[in-house]
């Protein structure tokens, strides 16, 4: 089993944060990653530096925002190595967990239109309603002002907007 690091005497209760944010998680990670096999390895690898660093989180963030903010890390560390191979998109977006709530039925049709925008765009669309952040929280997940996180988001809607006009769901 493993242990927590000598910096970290906190033991997070992990079974509550695994069922709490799991699928959220492996979620926003095959959107990053458009790999389902990388997006659980990233989620894994998540749940072990939240395990390893929980002594190090402080409060000033919520809980969800920091285990947030490590999942984008590892995502963009894993974007970042030389191995990564590149998968067809709309294949896989079938392999994506089912999304809860009352618009499931449309949500993959929306996902492949989220996929395809600007990653700066696709972020915060994912961050604030896959992951119910709110725009506070976004900013300080992203290191980035408010304004900033606000106008993307409004950009982000206007070209899925766009390019919804005239879908079934519209």
């Amino acid at each position: 089993m493993l242990q927590p690091t000598q910096a970290s005497p906190a033991v997070p209760d992990m079974e509550r944060i695994v069922d709490q944010y799991g699928t959220g998680l492996l979620r926003m990670c095959y959107l990053y990653l458009k790999d389902m096999q990388l997006a659980e390895d990233a989620v894994q690898d998540t749940f072990l530096k939240v395990y390893r660093n929980y002594g190090q989180f402080n409060g000033g963030a919520g809980e969800k925002t920091w285990v947030t903010r490590i999942a984008i890390n590892v995502c963009k560390d894993y974007l970042r190595t030389a191995w990564r191979r590149r998968v067809n998109v709309v294949e896989e977006l079938n392999d994506i967990p089912d999304a809860e709530g009352p618009h499931a039925a449309e949500d993959g049709a929306l996902l492949e239109e989220v996929v395809a925008l600007k990653p700066k765009y696709r972020e915060v669309l994912l961050l604030y309603y896959y992951q119910d952040l709110k725009i506070s929280e976004i900013a300080k997940v992203l290191g980035a002002p408010e304004s900033t996180i606000s106008v993307r988001l409004k950009r982000a809607r206007e070209q899925l907007k766009s390019r919804l006009e005239g879908w079934e769901f519209d």
